[in-house]
């Protein structure tokens, strides 16, 4: 099951999941004009080898009061695997921490920051990522407004 590449229904399984998790398996059977057992087998499957990683709510950040969002463009001292590593590690058991990615260039990571207001930003900066090891530097940018928020890949 490790070497388990996706085909044509996989692909619209998680299209149809992608658009509405909460759709129910007779729903999605209509759509993709299947019945519900394979369609719960190939989800159960996606599921355990990892494909689906969770089903969640997708919020809009702007309607909820005390919230502000941030990237913050992290580059590092040592750029070794472990050290890199460990820095993914350290910022991901930050609850702040929305998405942290790697990136090729002269940035080696990005981070989505979410907190209440810019007293707690200017605490999450200086006294949790500020007090890390490896840090050479960060850029804040703050997001001032949010014309797309979309978590569906394009298959």
């Amino acid at each position: 099951m490790e070497n388990y590449c996706l085909d044509e229904m996989d692909y619209s399984i998680l299209k149809v999941l992608q658009t509405d998790s909460r759709i129910t398996y007779n729903e999605m059977g209509r759509k993709l004009h299947k019945s519900i057992s394979p369609l719960l087998k190939r989800i159960k499957r996606m599921e355990q080898l990892g494909y689906i990683q969770s089903y969640v709510t997708l919020l809009d950040y702007t309607k909820i009061k005390s919230c502000m969002m941030s990237y913050v463009s992290i580059r590092l001292n040592d750029h070794s695997i472990e050290a890199m590593e460990n820095f993914a590690t350290s910022v991901s058991d930050m609850t702040e921490v929305m998405e942290c990615v790697r990136l090729a260039g002269k940035t080696d990571f990005l981070l989505k920051v979410v907190t209440q207001n810019m007293e707690h930003y200017n605490e999450f900066l200086f006294r949790k990522l500020g007090k890390l090891e490896n840090l050479a530097s960060f850029n804040s940018s703050i997001v001032l407004g949010q014309s797309k928020n979309s978590p569906i890949i394009p298959f």
